[in-house]
């Protein structure tokens, strides 16, 4: 039933054909379970492990190395290998896929329990009136139409109607639901609110909040999926996980990327043709498998197959990192997403407040007879812990609170007149209430005014343990009054009064609205003196104007409070009684901004960085936190910048994206909002951040780039965000934010490092083919190349130091490509040079070395033919080991070479020495060891085909491979320069990037 809330108790009772008094029958159970089924959210089916498993190689690169790996070990078999050469391929290339599938599958399985934990804040049992008879039953058997009664510390098992107040006030504690900050009042008077919201609807109760006062009986309007919860189901599963900017472009890179491999496998084997009957291949057949067999090493060589591998590692380093700042990652690819985030939507209540109401200021009245009459006192800290001293209105601190009267019987009241608890949590660590969070306030001021009568008082608190300091001031005083009677707080009264007694004394204390407090006073007490004058019409003009300051510009919750001498002996109160009161005080308060916020909001307009605040709290109060923060701080004029749920809906279309574009403030919202805040956000390519605690901030977070869940809040929210605040700090965002852009530097750095890498063995086994030299390289050492000697350096990029104005720049673009046209060309040059700098070792062995058969160049390129033809050399020098061997090694030795380019994109070595990173410096070493193992130890050398290399074949390595530096130390001079760089840009960047790079 959508519409409850503005049908009055009658129509509703009637719309479910139940007698308020005798609930419903077993008959009309049986029919309204049948109608509208069970109290339970439905079990969602989970995605079959196969299923999960073959998405992951839903790959253009990944499907091209599959069927890399399969035509290997095929080929293999034609020629007759058997054993571990034939295997050995294909087992590494099944190998690196498992690993990067296990890692999907995880993090996917991972994404699924945010709907399991919805299901703990459904209630368990409740009490129901059925057949005239109140019964306990399972939450899950209510039906619409059953009577339920609920009081104090109930979970509300079903969305339900309100139809009878048992007690003077119902108040419950929905904010996992819509995020405010206080609990809310409830009442059976029907709503007539346009576009109601979960806030207006105060004749509601709602699945899975928790009564804080009073009792009462409602009918169940919406069960399971019916619900409020069930809606923050259904909005989670209606939303699909967006994949990562890095891995949007790594994607679109790969499909580009195949397609080239593709076209030049096919380019080489069609050029080749006319060598496929050369008599060397031993007929057409063969010769077509044997370039087929060069046409799938060029595609183990092309495609960067330990990318993957090293993309996780460097992101898995970046958590560990960003542990230490307490922000736990629960998603990989999230890190990397913090480096282009340009808007953060943060829940107000709970991140960028403390979510425990405080006592900030308190007002008295000093003295009749001199001006100003009124004393104010502020009061720090921020949480429920009994810690934060009491200042002046010229910021002095008081030594002695309790020397102050009115402060001494502000303690008093606020420890008597109170039905809440404040205890410390040693789990937790930190101090929890039970009841409402303003009386929990109060309990908090009480321990930081103290007692009196002691000197040392202070440093004497000090020495309890935190179990007995949560309440020592309060018990106390409830030992010194004993609470005789209590009226409790009604609606109409707006106060609650308590009878205590002391020494054959009787005290009546009272607290309430001010309003109410104030009308009942016909006396003030002094905090000069602590005597009692009559209240006068100036007095209360004064007191008038400073709850209007508290109230308006302050936007605190007020309470006044009051206390009473009553006759001896007298052991209850009546209303009658709440008259001729003597006021005491006035204390604001708040749910207080945590302290670090402001500089963190700071530091994200620094580095482009827009902030939104999204609460379901009303404006007033919103906008008040948005000045302290300093979120208003530019602005003198909130209107454009500030928005409710219900204006923003009511914009037209092109005043909705111009207000898109300006807020900072969305009050009163409720889940389905926030979605769509964020949806509209990102159709504007903005890359969206979305924090919250509530079950209500569930579907934003899934729906956001990055949600990120609060340490101490639901695990619904945990388990549908990326990444966790250990610490609620929202100051950590804007460290995990720099974090994440050092990272996503790094991992451009080690992207390019590796496709530069992988250009050179292109070009090497291109131009080998063409040229129509025998294989440079083999299948399996381009593996080992690609996996360990390129893997290595590769992971040690990712520890590359940020640069230092790493959070004053802008936040890139989210179409910006991972290799620019610019940046492609360098790394293609370099590449060129690294392809044709392993051709030359190889020709240097066969044309030049000592050791070498001293052949013409035209007969190395003629060598197919070596059998038809008489020649002074035996044809089976072509099968010699070293020649590959020393290609090899060229190849490894100027990738190290190249990874020391890769410290910075454009800073020379000359600046950025190599020992800046010395993890890097520490890979190099063990990559070259690794290397040499291969070469000199005899089972590891006749796996790879290699052989020892002498000094004179080491000393070839090193002069070809050495002079990559000395280009891309020219390249990077040109690219610190604008005008040296903008010729490249205009011939390259049209022509070599992917089709989708270039429509974005």
């Amino acid at each position: 039933m959508e519409d409850a809330y503005a049908k009055s108790v009658a129509e509703v009772l009637e719309a479910f054909g139940v007698d308020r008094t005798k609930g419903l029958s077993d008959w009309q159970v049986e029919q309204h379970a049948r109608l509208y089924g069970k109290n339970v959210l439905p079990q969602e089916e989970s995605t079959p492990f196969s299923k999960l498993v073959l998405k992951q190689f839903d790959d253009l690169l990944v499907k091209i190395l599959i069927a890399a790996a399969v035509i290997s070990f095929l080929l293999a078999r034609m020629n007759g290998e058997t054993g571990l050469s034939a295997f050995l391929e294909p087992s590494v290339i099944f190998m690196i896929l498992a690993a990067n599938a296990a890692v999907g599958v995880i993090t996917e399985t991972n994404a699924e329990k945010a709907l399991e934990e919805l299901r703990a804040y459904q209630a368990d049992i409740a009490t129901v009136l059925r057949n005239g008879c109140f019964c306990i039953l399972p939450a899950t058997e209510l039906v619409p139409g059953d009577i339920v009664e609920v009081g104090v510390g109930c979970k509300v098992p079903a969305d339900m109607r309100m139809v009878e107040m048992l007690s003077h006030q119902l108040r419950v504690d929905q904010a996992i639901l819509t995020g405010e900050s206080c609990s809310v009042a409830k009442e059976l008077d029907s709503t007539s609110a346009m576009n109601a919201v979960y806030q207006d609807k105060t004749n509601i109760l709602f699945s899975g909040t928790v009564v804080v006062a009073g009792r009462a009986r409602a009918v169940v309007i919406g069960v399971g999926s019916n619900t409020a919860m069930g809606s923050i189901r259904d909005a989670m599963l209606r939303t699909e996980d967006e994949a990562t900017p890095l891995k949007k472009k790594l994607d679109e890179f790969g499909t580009f990327l195949a397609k080239v491999i593709a076209g030049i496998c096919v380019l080489v084997w069609v050029v080749n043709i006319g060598h496929f009957r050369d008599p060397s291949h031993g007929g057409f057949v063969r010769g077509a498998i044997h370039y087929f067999k060069v046409a799938v090493a060029l595609a183990v060589a092309a495609i960067p197959e330990g990318l993957p591998a090293v993309v996780t590692t460097c992101l898995a380093l970046g958590t560990k990192r960003m542990a230490r700042l307490n922000a736990i990652v629960r998603s990989l690819p999230s890190v990397e997403t913090l480096g282009c985030t340009t808007v953060i939507c943060s829940d107000k209540t709970g991140t960028l407040t403390t979510n425990m109401m405080s006592v900030s200021k308190v007002c008295v009245v000093r003295s009749v007879h001199q001006r100003p009459m009124t004393d104010e006192y502020s009061i720090s800290g921020t949480t429920f812990a009994p810690e934060g001293f009491i200042y002046d209105a010229g910021g002095l601190q008081l030594e002695f609170p309790p020397q102050s009267p009115c402060l001494l019987h502000l303690a008093m009241c606020s420890a008597l007149c109170n039905e809440s608890t404040l205890q410390f949590n040693p789990d937790k660590k930190c101090y929890e209430k039970i009841g409402e969070s303003t009386e929990v306030a109060l309990r908090v001021l009480v321990e930081k005014v103290g007692l009196p009568g002691f000197d040392s008082m202070p440093s004497a608190l000090n020495m309890l343990t935190k179990h007995e300091r949560a309440s020592y001031c309060n018990r106390y005083w409830e030992n010194q009054l004993r609470k005789i009677s209590i009226l409790e707080f009604s609606r109409d009264r707006k106060m609650m009064s308590v009878l205590c007694s002391r020494k054959q004394q009787e005290i009546m204390f009272s607290k309430g609205a001010p309003e109410s407090i104030m009308a009942r006073c016909t006396h003030i007490l002094c905090n000069q003196d602590g005597s009692s004058v009559p209240l006068t019409m100036d007095i209360r003009n004064e007191l008038e104007a400073r709850f209007q300051s508290f109230a308006g510009k302050d936007t605190l919750r007020c309470l006044a409070l009051a206390l009473k001498r009553m006759p001896a002996g007298q052991q209850s109160i009546s209303y009658a009684d709440e008259a001729n009161l003597t006021f005491i005080g006035l204390v604001g308060m708040l749910d207080p901004p945590r302290e670090e916020v402001r500089d963190a909001i700071h530091s994200c307009m620094s580095a482009g960085i827009r902030v939104i605040v999204v609460t379901g709290d009303n404006k007033s109060t919103a906008e008040s936190l948005c000045r302290q923060i300093g979120a208003f701080e530019h602005l003198d004029e909130f209107a454009g910048y500030s928005y409710t749920a219900s204006e923003f809906e009511g914009l037209p279309p092109l005043e909705r994206t111009n207000a898109l574009q300006r807020m900072v403030l969305f009050s009163r919202v409720e889940p389905s909002h926030k979605k769509m805040l964020v949806e509209a956000l990102q159709t504007h390519n903005e890359v969206v951040a979305m924090t919250g605690d509530g079950v209500n901030d569930a579907p934003a977070l899934k729906k956001a780039d990055i949600g990120i869940a609060m340490g101490s809040g639901t695990a619904v929210a945990k388990s549908a965000s990326d990444m966790v605040l250990a610490d609620d700090n929202f100051a950590t965002i804007v460290a995990a934010v720099a974090e994440g852009r050092a990272i996503y530097n790094n991992t451009k750095q080690f992207i390019r490092y590796m496709i530069s890498s992988n250009i050179g063995e292109v070009v090497c086994i291109f131009v080998a083919a063409v040229l129509g030299m025998p294989d440079t390289l083999i299948p399996v050492q381009l593996l080992w190349v690609n996996l360990v000697t390129d893997g290595l350096p590769a992971t040690a990029i990712g520890f590359n130091k940020p640069d230092g104005n790493i959070m004053t720049v802008k936040p890139r673009k989210v179409n910006e490509a991972v290799v620019s046209g610019w940046l492609f060309f360098r790394y293609l040059v370099i590449g060129a040079y690294v392809g044709l700098a392993t051709i030359a070792g190889f020709v240097w062995w066969f044309v030049y070395s000592e050791n070498g058969p001293g052949l013409p160049y035209s007969e190395l390129v003629n060598f197919d033919s070596c059998s038809t033809r008489q020649t002074s050399y035996p044809c089976s020098i072509f099968e010699d080991r070293h020649p590959s061997t020393v290609s090899m090694t060229v190849l490894v030795v100027v990738e190290m070479f190249n990874a020391l380019n890769n410290l910075s994109e454009n800073q020379s070595l000359l600046v950025i020495h190599p020992w800046s990173n010395l993890w890097l410096v520490g890979s190099i070493i063990l990559t070259m060891l690794l290397h040499v193992a291969v070469l000199y130890i005899e089972p590891l050398a006749a796996l790879f085909s290699v052989s020892p290399l002498s000094w004179a074949e080491w000393k070839i390595v090193l002069y070809l491979s050495f002079p990559v530096i000395l280009i891309d130390e020219v390249l990077k001079l040109f690219s610190r320069s604008p005008r040296g760089r903008r010729f490249p840009l205009r011939l390259w960047r049209r022509d070599i990037l992917p089709k989708e790079s270039r429509d974005n």
